[in-house]
């Protein structure tokens, strides 16, 4: 029998230059460069994709004017979060799940070993949503393509151990979590810090609105080794900080002390 398995596996980034978000990632989360897709290409972006262990933070960026990323980013008013990104044993129960629903696929995706599926935002909410599959991709180590095929050579858990959550804010956080629970069939609960939903490896969270930049995902929750050494290297690219993380790219980076 095929276990089955939901879990928060890429969170991407849209910026209007690639280089510094990247450079600002790199240096202050002590993580390397895995891969650049040239797939997003066809899209008109370019992108970088880093391991926060075993789960993923990407870039991207517009080449030319006229991108749907780029069109994002004047609505959001400037850099930030954009795409949440689910992977999963097989599509095939995610498709008939969304259709039954009322939820169409924007974008199916297909290219070697990886299928995929990204939701029509306007039926999601929150940020694009994307749920994948990679050919023998169960354990977290294991192949997952849009990384590349050497991502586990770039691993670095120096500072970070990886990815526990994502934040989505809306005017109406009780709305969404609820319309996000009935797609990814995991049950909606409420504690002390609001709306949340849990996946088999992290949590997605849903607050109201923390700045006037409209719904989106505003933050990333991750587990690290050493948070002072984060939030000082920050401080030196003059980037902004505070007690519980760090900004880069328009999107918060909450750090969980975790030896």
């Amino acid at each position: 029998m095929t276990t089955t398995y939901l879990r928060l596996r890429q969170l991407c980034l849209v910026a209007a230059q690639l280089a510094p978000v990247e450079e600002d990632l790199c240096a202050v989360f002590g993580v390397k460069v895995c891969h650049r897709d040239p797939e997003v290409g066809q899209f008109g972006l370019h992108n970088a994709l880093m391991p926060f262990g075993t789960s993923f933070v990407e870039v991207v960026a517009p080449l030319r004017e006229g991108t749907t990323a780029g069109r994002y980013i004047e609505r959001r008013k400037g850099d930030g979060g954009y795409m949440v990104i689910l992977d999963s044993e097989a599509l095939p129960r995610w498709r008939a799940h969304v259709d039954a629903i009322g939820v169409r696929i924007a974008a199916p995706l297909a290219i070697g070993d990886y299928e995929g599926m990204q939701l029509h935002p306007r039926d999601t909410g929150g940020a694009l949503l994307e749920i994948n599959t990679t050919l023998n991709g169960a354990a977290l180590t294991g192949p997952y393509w849009p990384a590349g095929p050497h991502w586990r050579d770039a691993v670095s858990e120096v500072r970070v151990r990886g990815i526990t959550g994502a934040v989505l804010q809306a005017d109406d956080p009780a709305a969404l979590a609820t319309r996000w629970g009935g797609i990814l069939q995991r049950p909606v609960e409420r504690g002390d810090a609001g709306w949340h939903l849990r996946l088999d490896n992290a949590t997605l969270r849903f607050v109201a609105p923390r700045d006037d930049r409209g719904e989106g995902l505003a933050g990333i929750e991750l587990a690290v080794r050493d948070a002072s050494a984060i939030r000082n290297t920050a401080e030196a690219r003059g980037l902004a900080s505070d007690a519980t993380g760090v900004t880069i790219g328009g999107v918060h980076f909450a750090l969980h002390s975790q030896d």
